[in-house]
């Protein structure tokens, strides 16, 4: 593989050079497939924020302990491991329809388990249900809006992605301050009942259809997707010449993802995941009451706060993401999080040595919603957007297995340990935080590409490319 610094040379990495917006209006069947599909991230948003205000609840109904409290957390990562295993080839064979639909039956289960939970180990085997769930709708979401959707809107559509993913976080923070988590754990059914309804709505990749020789459905759906009045000739073309080519690789094996053509998009991809989980997202968004609560600060209060931040803030990636881009927009959010991080670092620091006592509370909660705000600008959406964007058909399914399970599995190590991190030093957690994503910043200067305004094809065609 080159240097990252020859890399940079090329004009790949460069903005695409497509128009940031399409000229026209996204016909209303997109809009409705693309909504019916991020329900399943709605979903996954009430997931990862429900343990925060659940936690004071649970623990004094059921008198779990910090360990205790920190498994029920954490083992819904276990859960998204063991659905990251399954994810790609389930898509593979099943198509993004019936895998979206099948995640759901686990966390309409999952969430019925909790709300009726007498013990901790209904709790846990709830968790675990969503976990599963959820890890086939973090990879098959991004997938099937990035498929369904034109190169000039890709970008904003697979953002509404994370929109609807910090809706639900929202509305879990901004509610769980005034109901019972027994019946907070019965709203999250709500999204799930709406996708498992949807979905008999809406078509199947027009991608995959091609990719499984059903022609008269992938056209079909294109054209349903694209409008009625709308010249499909060309798109339709490309389509159905790239998965013709991609056929002799239609049985990739694991060890195919090490092939030298592969190595960049499986670096950029592995990378990304790995850095965005290493920087705390997870932990902060499962135990960001304890957080507001270590520093002092009232938690209600600071629940509510961040929970009227991260919508606005997601809404903004969303506008720029076709507008600056995905590199600068990942790097002013990594960014960003970094200094959050410091930030928090340091006023836990000056509460330890009682020094502005009145104002480290404040400066912590406004760098935990500013921390939050900017990992949901970019850091939250876009490597699940670069999973769906740079893995060609005819690996996607082991690629995206591979990456959603390193996901998966360094989300856990944060989960499971950030309670004890808390308890070891404040201080140094965040500290440590603000380290990964200063990396971040540097790996994404130095190797992540930019897929704006480029069609899924010449992505690939591009990264492939970059090797030779």
């Amino acid at each position: 593989m080159e240097g990252g610094g020859a890399l940079l040379k090329k004009p790949f990495l460069e903005n695409g050079n497509g128009a940031g917006v399409s000229s026209s209006p996204p016909p209303p069947a997109l809009i409705f497939s693309t909504f019916v599909a991020v329900c399943g991230s709605f979903t996954y948003g009430c997931a990862i924020s429900f343990s925060s205000p659940a936690q004071d609840g649970i623990t004094q109904d059921l008198g779990l302990s910090v360990a205790a409290f920190s498994m029920f957390g954490s083992v819904l990562t276990v859960g998204g491991m063991i659905g990251a295993l399954f994810c790609g080839r389930m898509t593979a064979i099943l198509g993004c329809k019936y895998t979206m639909w099948l995640s759901q039956v686990f966390c309409s289960i999952g969430w019925v388990a909790i709300a009726l939970a007498p013990s901790s180990w209904w709790l846990d085997m709830g968790r675990l249900s969503i976990g599963f769930g959820v890890g086939f709708l973090t990879y098959v979401v991004p997938i099937y809006v990035a498929e369904v959707t034109p190169k000039d809107s890709r970008g904003a559509f697979s953002y509404a992605n994370q929109l609807l993913t910090n809706c639900g976080c929202s509305i879990v923070f901004l509610v769980g301050n005034f109901i019972s988590w027994r019946t907070l754990a019965l709203m999250g059914l709500v999204p799930a009942i709406l996708q498992l309804v949807g979905l008999f709505f809406i078509p199947e990749s027009p991608r995959w259809l091609a990719k499984v020789g059903r022609g008269k459905e992938f056209e079909a759906s294109l054209q349903w997707l694209r409008g009625n009045n709308v010249d499909i000739s060309e798109e339709k073309e490309e389509i159905v010449n790239t998965m013709n080519f991609l056929k002799e690789d239609s049985d990739a094996k694991v060890m195919d993802l090490f092939q030298k053509k592969y190595a960049y998009s499986l670096t950029v991809g592995l990378g990304l995941m790995l850095l965005q989980q290493l920087g705390g997202s997870s932990g902060v968004s499962f135990y960001a009451s304890g957080v507001i609560e270590k520093a002092g600060f009232p938690t209600s209060t600071g629940t509510i706060i961040i929970s009227f931040i991260q919508v606005p803030s997601a809404a903004a990636g969303l506008f720029l993401m076709d507008f600056a881009g995905r590199r600068p927009l990942l790097m002013v959010s990594a960014g960003g999080m970094c200094f959050c991080s410091f930030l928090m670092g340091l006023s836990f620091i000056l509460q330890g040595l009682n020094v502005l006592k009145d104002l480290t509370p404040i400066l912590t909660v406004l760098g935990l919603t500013a921390y939050i705000a900017a990992f949901s600008i970019g850091v939250a959406g876009i490597p699940w957007i670069m999973m769906s964007e740079i893995f060609p058909m005819s690996v996607k399914a082991l690629a995206g297995t591979l990456v959603a399970l390193v996901n998966w599995s360094s989300s856990w190590l944060v989960t499971y340990t950030f309670n004890f991190m808390l308890q070891w030093s404040p201080a140094g957690t965040f500290f440590i935080f603000a380290l990964v994503c200063g990396a971040m910043v540097m790996f994404t200067w130095k190797w992540v590409p930019e897929t704006k305004g480029r069609t899924l094809e010449e992505i690939h065609a591009s990264m492939a490319g970059c090797l030779h």
